[in-house]
């Protein structure tokens, strides 16, 4: 897409196509999120177990893996309009397929093809909008990208309770339709007379075999390690054993291979380079921090799905203000000096949920939710600019689909990271605050005294109501550890953000390297 093509755009038309591919976008994203709250119903409903039920987040997630490093050789191909719409057009019909689903394995192979076709959505959306916009307000369509990107995993669990709760499982994969016929039909309408020219490379089946075989595995190991026990696992660790050398070989190919399924040298632009470390290590952190607190919320403290939901919402509110100012301004300054800001207040925020207690109400705990939604806009929007600052306009889809890529997949990462270390704390602080409970210590005496006496608490009774507040104060240690160790990985990736070189501004074929 050249810039005289951007050029063809009316305002109007202009605006239209950013709403197309920002709900294009809402709508893929919303995906990966939605069904996790709906899980334990779906299974009932179709006559499985939870644990059975998990495969449908899992299905998708792996499908989509595989995916989206991808784009660029896809859109090459067919090119990125045409890739795009088809994308979106199969997505909808993949969704209304999920929600006809009579059985569980009919969902999960469903679900697997809706992310197998999703793969090429995010990547493709964000590199149309970039191609379209003038030069001096790409930071805008940056921003209005990532407001949909952030935002859609936040209210992705609270929109599927409700529908689970009020309507039925299925509605949550129907609710695409409408959506998915709106961003395909104005896309094509305003696009198809200006896609991208095509190439026909040979295709690198070898990088592909590699790319299933290592990228499959290592998801599968990340979404099912905390469940088998990791290491503990002949099936984790076969997995993570296909998943070292598979990768390994694959970056040894595609580095070698004239025509790459998978463009590496883009790690050879500073900015690419340290800009996708960054993206990749401070989504880890977020997202961790995201799949902690209502796991927290949930377990410990006895909130239900939907306010642990409610809780974490407020996060949404800020970015979805601040994202569009951000967008207009931050050309004016070092985009640098907006992501420190945001890895500072990401920090304390989180150094902020390190110091609650049991006692902590919700008003409390939406108040530094509210606040990291400054951080979650100086994040996501300066980051995406950073990253492609330099990339040459035909190797922008590569760009995006490889740094999607890394960002998805540092989410899992942080999920199994952040539930495993958990458990494990958890486990630790029980076994510790146990060895200081004994029925013969002083203490403990004095203790089932005062339960007998003002609760009416006895016996075998006082020690189950002794255990349940062990437990608690347990996963109270084990949180606060994680939140406070997640504090001090945002303000470590000062130094990695730093690391990336001006000018940051529309991507040129120069700079950068």
């Amino acid at each position: 897409m050249t810039e005289l093509a951007a050029h063809r755009l009316t305002p109007g038309g202009l605006a239209l196509l950013t709403v197309a591919m920002s709900l294009g976008t809402f709508m893929e994203v919303l995906d990966t999120s939605i069904a996790n709250v709906a899980v334990p119903t779906i299974a009932g409903n179709l006559g499985a177990s939870a644990s059975d039920g998990t495969w449908v987040i899992t299905s998708y997630s792996l499908a989509a893996a595989i995916v989206v490093p991808i784009t660029g050789w896809i859109a090459r191909r067919y090119g990125e309009v045409r890739t795009f719409v088809t994308a979106v057009v199969l997505f909808t019909l993949a969704s209304a397929l999920c929600g006809f689903a009579t059985s569980l394995p009919m969902l999960v192979g469903f679900r697997f093809l809706q992310g197998l076709v999703s793969g090429p959505m995010v990547p493709l959306s964000q590199t149309l909008l970039l191609s379209n916009y003038p030069p001096q307000k790409r930071g805008m369509a940056m921003a209005l990208w990532s407001m949909t990107v952030v935002v859609a995993p936040i209210f992705g669990p609270l929109l599927g309770g409700y529908i689970t709760d009020n309507l039925s499982w299925p509605w949550i994969f129907y609710i695409n339709a409408p959506v998915g016929v709106f961003a395909a039909m104005t896309t094509w309408t305003l696009l198809h007379k200006h896609d991208t020219p095509t190439v026909k490379v040979p295709f690198d089946a070898v990088g592909l075999v590699l790319l299933v075989v290592g990228v499959g595995s290592l998801q599968l190991m990340l979404d099912n390690g905390n469940d088998l026990d990791w290491f503990n696992s002949n099936v984790i660790t076969t997995l993570s054993v296909l998943a070292i050398v598979a990768l390994t070989f694959l970056v040894i190919w595609e580095l070698d291979d004239a025509h790459p399924l998978v463009d590496l040298t883009l790690f050879k632009y500073r900015n690419f380079r340290f800009g996708v470390l960054s993206l990749a290590l401070g989504f880890m952190s977020f997202f961790g921090m995201t799949v902690l607190l209502p796991l927290w919320l949930q377990t410990v403290m006895g909130y239900t799905s939907t306010w642990a939901g409610v809780a974490t919402a407020p996060v949404g509110i800020l970015a979805l203000v601040c994202s569009p100012l951000l967008g207009r301004f931050m050309h004016r300054l070092d985009l640098r000096v907006f992501s420190t800001l945001a890895f500072v207040v990401f920090a304390w925020t989180t150094w902020w949920f390190s110091r609650m207690t049991l006692d902590v109400s919700i008003g409390e705990l939406m108040l530094p939710r509210l606040v990291q939604g400054v951080a979650t806009a100086c994040f996501f929007v300066p980051i995406n600019q950073i990253i492609l600052s330099g990339i040459e306009p035909r190797r922008l889809a590569a760009a995006s689909g490889l740094s999607n890529f890394f960002r998805s997949l540092s989410g899992s990462i942080g999920t199994s990271i952040v539930i495993t270390l958990w458990d494990h704390r958890t486990q630790m602080h029980e076994v510790r605050l146990w060895e200081n409970i004994t029925p013969n210590s002083v203490e403990a005496d004095h203790y089932l005294s005062q339960l007998g006496q003002v609760a009416g608490i006895q016996g075998d009774g006082a020690w189950r109501y002794i255990g349940n507040l062990v437990h608690q104060q347990s996963a109270m240690f084990a949180t606060s550890e994680l939140f406070w160790g997640i504090a001090v990985l945002f303000f470590c990736l000062i130094a990695v953000i730093w690391q990336t070189r001006p000018p940051f501004g529309a991507p040129s074929g120069a700079g950068g390297h």
